[in-house]
């Protein structure tokens, strides 16, 4: 169905057939306003128009780009005329998408500092746990970087059952020390927490590499998906 010629008005069997949707789907879509109102026949049958089959264009593309809540917020604002709501949606998409990025980036560069051999700048974890203030003197930073670290969640030492004070077994140091690196890297400490949860939460270095390159692909995507996206919102919002 190409809304640019023939017909001007269509039936909601007409939008459904396009994207496999059932008609009651484009009702739905039209009452929740993802769709514009349509005009009804003195019979009460819904007439739909090229308008609502860009609309509807623009949401199915915009779903696997931005995901379901997103997407029907950018119609919403587009079908009623506040671009700047429609736009600042597509824009925090994108930024989300160059965050992921660039936390990607750093769970690479994690990959190849726990792969890589120990160094004078990074040895070895010691074999016992260590005191904060002996983790402190290991990277070069105060003990209250250490807690601060530990407030943003980079770092989850446990307590001493009796002193109540900070042990960094060598898993803690191994963190701590990529999060040294990521921060003398430039990376904020939000950023450091979620790649060292992805560290924690792959159980290695091996488990980890090997999502990287699918983890990428689901970027790159993302990335295509908005691409398509924005072009048809684009196509809408010129109908409109």
């Amino acid at each position: 169905m190409n809304p640019q010629h023939g017909r001007r008005s269509y039936r909601p069997v007409d939008l459904a057939r396009e994207h496999g949707l059932s008609t009651q789907a484009v009702r739905n879509y039209e009452r929740a306003g993802i769709l514009p109102a349509a005009r009804r026949t003195a019979s009460g049958y819904r007439v739909y128009t090229t308008s609502h089959v860009l609309a509807l264009r623009a949401h199915v593309a915009l779903v696997p780009a931005y995901g379901h809540g997103v997407a029907a917020e950018i119609m919403r604002a587009a079908n009623r005329g506040d671009l700047d709501a429609a736009l600042r949606a597509v824009d925090h998409g994108h930024a989300q998408l160059l965050r992921d990025r660039e936390t990607l980036d750093a769970v690479a560069a994690t990959v190849d500092a726990l792969t890589a051999a120990p160094t004078a700048d990074r040895p070895d974890p010691p074999a016992r746990p260590l005191p904060v203030g002996a983790l402190a003197h290991r990277l070069g930073v105060t003990p209250a970087t250490l807690r601060k670290w530990e407030r943003a969640g980079i770092l989850v030492p446990p307590r001493d059952p009796i002193s109540r004070q900070r042990l960094y077994r060598p898993d803690d140091v191994r963190d701590a020390d990529l999060a040294h690196l990521l921060r003398r890297g430039g990376y904020l400490l939000d950023h450091i927490a979620t790649v060292l949860h992805q560290v924690r939460a792959a159980a290695g270095s091996a488990p980890l590499a090997a999502s990287l390159n699918a983890w990428r692909q689901r970027l790159t995507a993302r990335g295509r998906a908005m691409l398509v996206a924005d072009g048809r919102l684009a196509e809408h919002l010129d109908a409109t």
